[in-house]
């Protein structure tokens, strides 16, 4: 793939032009899934929701697309009375924050990582078409908190990784934590170098949550391959550390030998790690080559 069709690409799905992992993950009836105290997900069409709802409180992290955002919320009116009181974007990409303009208006705060809102006007720069304009009003830059009925809700930004605006969400009574992309479990993973990605840096976040929040904490990821679930455990985050380590230890190898992008990236699958999954949106390939630039600085 040529720089063009890359940043092209890249602007679609920020925007939500793009819908990836659509057959993966279609499903026409939505399905909430409860977890712990109130916490749990809901799965659609895009990246995983999560959620809260309470006797006193609502929350959502995600918002899909807009009709996935409505059927999201009239489903957790059907579990409390209370308001929105809170929407979270993990990040700026269109399968995460396309339902943004259905909770517009209608949550009481909006919130993302500073570089979100920056990084969706970007997108809607370089795509084709109207963008998405329900941008998070309310921002941080290391970590936010807020206490919401009986739950505890942390973001925080570990640094660039699938992107260069990625939050890990935490309901902290709860002990569930929101990875938004920064997992695709048992999946190869989109990498979006033009939005301030860090292969490097990604590895050295799923360490540091790992060893960050306790031991049974359960994840809510972003994507998965449909046998393994779009939830786990910290091991889960481990499987995926080693795949991206495996990548930038595979190119960095091809590199010293003098091999060429292209040699290094003529591959369908690493020899570990044979059984993820690999979409048609973005393959091995497309990663080697995103993990080659990021090594030689091209």
């Amino acid at each position: 793939m040529d720089r063009r069709q890359f940043l092209l690409r890249s602007s679609l799905l920020a925007a939500g032009a793009a819908l990836p992992f659509k057959s993966l993950f279609a499903n026409a009836q939505g399905n909430f899934t409860a977890l712990r105290r109130n916490v749990g997900y809901f799965t659609e069409r895009g990246g995983t929701i999560g959620w809260l709802a309470s006797p006193n409180a609502m929350a959502v992290v995600d918002s899909q697309y807009p009709e996935t955002a409505k059927n999201c919320l009239n489903g957790l009116r059907d579990k409390t009375d209370q308001p929105l009181n809170l929407l979270i974007n993990t990040h700026h990409h269109g399968d995460h924050t396309g339902g943004n303009p259905a909770f517009k208006g209608v949550a009481e705060k909006m919130v993302a990582h500073e570089n979100v809102p920056k990084l969706m006007k970007k997108a809607n720069e370089e795509s084709e078409g109207e963008g998405n304009t329900a941008f998070p009003e309310t921002t941080y830059s290391e970590s936010w908190k807020m206490d919401l009925g009986d739950e505890i809700i942390h973001a925080k930004y570990y640094g660039p990784g699938h992107t260069g605006g990625d939050s890990v969400v935490y309901f902290e009574k709860a002990n569930v934590v929101h990875m938004g992309d920064l997992v695709f479990n048992r999946m190869n993973p989109y990498t979006d170098r033009p939005s301030g990605a860090s292969m490097q840096n990604w590895t050295k976040i799923l360490s540091t949550v790992a060893e960050e929040y306790p031991a049974d904490a359960i994840y809510i990821f972003g994507h998965a391959k449909p046998e393994y679930g779009v939830t786990g455990e910290k091991e889960d985050l481990m499987v995926m550390k080693d795949y991206l380590s495996a990548i930038l230890d595979y190119v960095q190898k091809g590199i010293e030998q003098g091999l060429s992008r292209d040699e290094i990236t003529d591959i369908k699958s690493l020899e570990d790690f044979k059984h993820f999954l690999y979409a048609d949106f973005w393959t091995l390939s497309d990663n080697l080559g995103v993990a080659y630039e990021e090594l030689t600085q091209s």
